[in-house]
């Protein structure tokens, strides 16, 4: 299906929501299902990817290959396809590395981002949604973390972040821009049909590496620390099914393009499991065993992130519909198990 058509079984699009929309970062994880969203829903949209970490396989509308850094390339892709809106996605984002390299991520998260905007107010481009994170607001204070937590962010990663959410919000003040942050917890899960799906190199999230423990590709799970203040000693994450965050997306966009200026919420479900209990869950829906070896704690990793708050229900009018982490499991052992390659084969 090409990007400005849609299907019989498409559904309509969130009240007010038109296109052309311009996904950034639209081939990798969490972008792709936003696109594929956006397509159900009739949307025309256009793909801009240059393809580092996202997957060719993974782009579900017209994909034009650029680097977001590369100015000419962008303009080129905003005249040529005279986008209404973007939804940015792009970005480094492993936290380790963040901390070894942070030039790589305050030029292509923050410098990068920057060249976006600019080109955005050449283009005459008002809205834009972008994906920030929970990172921004550093160790918890309190738990669960709700928007009014303070955002203090220790690692470069979310600092970058927060310095885009900081550079939006000048921006809105200053040129007129309507721009969403969206801060969401662990985006997991995969789409329902079992055709888009997580796939990092390196990978580093939980959830695909139980399974592919459960697969035979790695022979065990690590847990990183036993011995935190939890119920059984692991840490407790929050997990958010990437559809449903895909959802939120689409969202946020119809309430800026009818004229909300500034949006700024936690995207998540309120519920938080320990690392034991995603293996024993994952046990159970995949058949195998998954052998697990507790070592020692990683450093920064704090005892529990658990999203709070209800802005993004009062704001949005968003919750999540596949919030129950054996759905999650489900949806990602369906997409790991059939397609053992990830979106490389």
């Amino acid at each position: 299906m090409s990007a400005s058509s849609s299907s019989a079984g498409s559904t309509p699009a969130p009240s007010g929501l038109t296109g052309p929309v311009l996904v950034i970062g639209g081939a990798g994880y969490i972008g792709s299902h936003t696109v594929a969203e956006l397509v159900r829903c009739g949307v025309p949209t256009i793909i801009y990817d240059n393809l580092s970490t996202g997957h060719r396989s993974a782009a579900r509308a017209t994909l034009v290959v650029g680097d977001m850094g590369n100015r000419e390339q962008l303009l080129r892709a905003f005249r040529e396809h005279r986008p209404r809106s973007v939804i940015h996605f792009a970005a480094k984002c492993f936290v380790g590395e963040s901390v070894t390299d942070p030039a790589k991520y305050y030029l292509e998260n923050v410098v990068y981002t920057h060249t976006l905007l600019e080109v955005m107010r050449e283009r005459g481009v008002q809205e834009i949604v972008f994906s920030s994170t929970c990172a921004t607001y550093g160790e918890p204070v309190r738990v669960p973390i709700d928007e009014t937590h303070p955002q203090v962010p220790i690692s470069p990663y979310g600092k970058t972040k927060l310095h885009i959410e900081h550079m939006l919000e000048d921006y809105t003040r200053a040129y007129g821009l309507r721009a969403a942050a969206l801060r969401y917890f662990n985006a997991a899960g995969a789409s329902q049909d079992g055709t888009l799906g997580e796939d990092h190199q390196p990978e580093t999230h939980l959830i695909p590496l139980v399974l592919q423990v459960a697969l035979g590709q790695r022979p065990e799970i690590l847990i990183f620390g036993d011995d935190y203040p939890t119920p059984d000693g692991t840490c407790i994450r929050g997990y958010v099914h990437v559809e449903d965050l895909a959802r939120a997306h689409l969202a946020a966009l119809a309430r800026l393009q009818a004229g909300v200026s500034s949006i700024r919420c936690n995207l998540g479900t309120g519920s938080g499991y320990s690392v034991r209990e995603v293996i024993e869950a994952a046990r159970r829906i995949s058949g195998h065993p998954i052998p697990a070896r507790v070592v020692a704690r990683r450093e920064g990793d704090p005892p529990c992130l658990v999203s709070g708050g209800t802005r993004a229900r009062d704001l949005l009018g968003w919750q999540p519909q596949r919030g129950e982490l054996e759905d999650i499991l489900h949806d990602a052992w369906r997409f790991h198990s059939t397609k053992r390659n990830g979106m490389r084969g």
